[in-house]
């Protein structure tokens, strides 16, 4: 539902010309009106000079594009390429706008509300997400000071601080760029301030996301945390092969207590991600400093083993895990009794767990229907990658409708709809090779299930190449960059230690 203000701000904003020249004698409390309108139009030029000419203290992406009176909907996920670029350019131009009619009010500019999706709904279809948003920020900001220096001085600029909060994302390409807009912050009319960062001290950084195109090993972490304190950090995630306990000496056993060690003084941890590291026998040693319990662990693909899992079940993180990533792990066969007591131990927190390509076949179902029973919170459950029949499936699904709480499942596609020569874990070349007719009357017989059991707000599906995630979306190109790296100094290795056999 639009008002009738909205429809009136739409067809102004329509016209672009008319707009730039009478900017001047629009009232300061239509200026979000019209930048919802502009955004939803795509109307790049009059976004640029709205933004350029913006009169108010706060410019709040997130809630410009929101639920407003006079226009219901939600706009915040269309990230949208054209319009973002055009927001940027005019702080830009705020900045070094000297016959603006407005003083300069503006102290805050807030990106952070910007969701990014899989789907854009805007017309051109191009996406700004957060790596971008950080590379055109960064070079707006360092451009910025650049012009600054070539233009006639002017006082009134200097005296311009703008804080810019935003989600900030970074990788090799862009690494460098960053550094130099913060490194020169200070002299900067833009103040790029991370979300978590809005005091630029590091003590106040909340969540640390270190991502797949980031080489980060044991020992730079150590070296990491010996030089900076987090005391207020709650969410920690490294990045993949961060640990490999297969080439340790002595010397990296010390890093690695280190590290627990330093982990112990992070009192409000509750989010840990180790996924893709290998800490076969290791794991206690990280996690038993901890002196709160976590909330969030992701140990997917770490090589676990019976010490490891028996571990997890008796520590005091098992009676607090709300979210459990385990996948990877043979769990059903290599230690299904300790497994399941963490599950026990879990049942009334947990309430996403995800188990993917964890070798449950059919004769594993009656144990992990016993094991999930008591995890009567459970909201979420991932199982992809799994060799299970159709009808373990529906043998699930007829006991996933007693979870009150459940509301989306992620499931295989079931073994049944495969060559019989298929071997689990499936290679991506093989995961699309199976009978797509079969597996669509499949999933229709698992979905009624649900119906009939008036389940509707359940959802289930089969992403069989995994969920959209933003951040690998936007750097594939990158990520695909890193892993041929990771690929040739594997062979390069391989290649030495063939020569020096020889």
């Amino acid at each position: 539902m639009h008002s009738l203000r909205f429809l009136s701000a739409g067809a102004l904003v329509s016209n672009a010309e008319l707009i730039k020249g009478n900017l001047g004698s629009v009232a300061h409390n239509l200026f979000p009106l019209l930048f919802k309108a502009s955004y939803l139009q795509e109307q790049g030029e009059v976004l640029h000079d709205l933004v350029a000419n913006w009169p108010l203290k706060e410019l709040n992406i997130g809630k410009l594009l929101g639920k407003t009176i006079d226009h219901q909907e939600d706009i915040s996920s269309r990230a949208c390429s054209l319009c973002l670029t055009s927001c940027l350019t005019g702080l830009r131009d705020y900045v070094l706008n000297c016959s603006s009619p407005y003083a300069k009010r503006l102290k805050v500019v807030d990106l952070t509300g910007l969701k990014d999706v899989e789907v854009q709904l805007c017309n051109c279809r191009k996406t700004m997400g957060r790596w971008a948003r950080t590379e055109l920020l960064s070079k707006i900001c360092y451009d910025l000071l650049v012009e600054m220096q070539r233009l006639k001085f002017n006082p009134d600029v200097f005296e311009i601080s703008v804080d810019v909060l935003t989600d900030v994302f970074v990788t090799e390409r862009s690494y460098e760029l960053l550094v130099q807009a913060l490194l020169m912050r200070c002299h900067c009319p833009l103040k790029i301030r991370c979300a978590s960062f809005r005091l630029t001290d590091p003590s106040s950084l909340l969540k640390f996301e270190i991502v797949h195109n980031v080489r980060l090993e044991m020992e730079h972490l150590h070296m990491l945390f010996n030089n900076v304190h987090f005391p207020q950090l709650t969410s920690l995630t490294l990045p993949a092969r961060t640990f490999d306990v297969r080439r340790f000496t002595p010397e990296d056993e010390a890093i690695l207590v280190g590290i627990g060690e330093k982990l112990s003084q992070m009192t409000q941890l509750t989010e840990l991600s180790l996924a893709f590291s290998t800490l076969t026998g290791r794991i206690r040693k990280l996690l038993s400093p901890l002196k709160t319990p976590l909330k969030v662990l992701d140990v997917s693909n770490c090589s676990l083993n019976h010490v490891d899992m028996a571990y997890l079940a008796n520590s005091l993180h098992s009676g607090s895990l709300e979210v459990l990533d385990i996948s990877g792990h043979d769990v059903a066969d290599l230690y299904p009794s300790t497994f399941f007591k963490l599950l026990n131990r879990s049942s009334y927190t947990l309430k996403s767990l995800v188990l993917e390509e964890c070798n449950i076949q059919d004769t594993h179902i009656n144990m992990l229907i016993l094991g999930l029973v008591p995890c009567r919170k459970l909201e979420e459950l991932k199982f992809l990658g799994n060799p299970l029949s159709s009808r373990a499936l529906k043998c699930l699904f007829n006991i996933f409708i007693d979870f009150p709480r459940l509301r989306y499942i992620e499931f295989p596609v079931p073994r049944d709809c495969y060559a019989n020569d298929i071997s689990y874990p499936i290679g991506e070349a093989d995961l699309s090779k199976f009978d797509h007719q079969k597996y669509e009357r499949i999933a229709e017989e698992l979905n009624m299930i649900l119906l009939q059991a008036k389940r509707e707000d359940i959802k289930a599906s089969t992403p069989i190449f995994g969920g959209y995630d933003a951040a690998i979306q936007e750097t594939g190109n990158e990520l695909g960059a890193t892993l041929l790296k990771s690929f040739r100094d594997a062979l390069e290795s391989f290649n030495k230690a063939l020569q020096e056999m020889n």
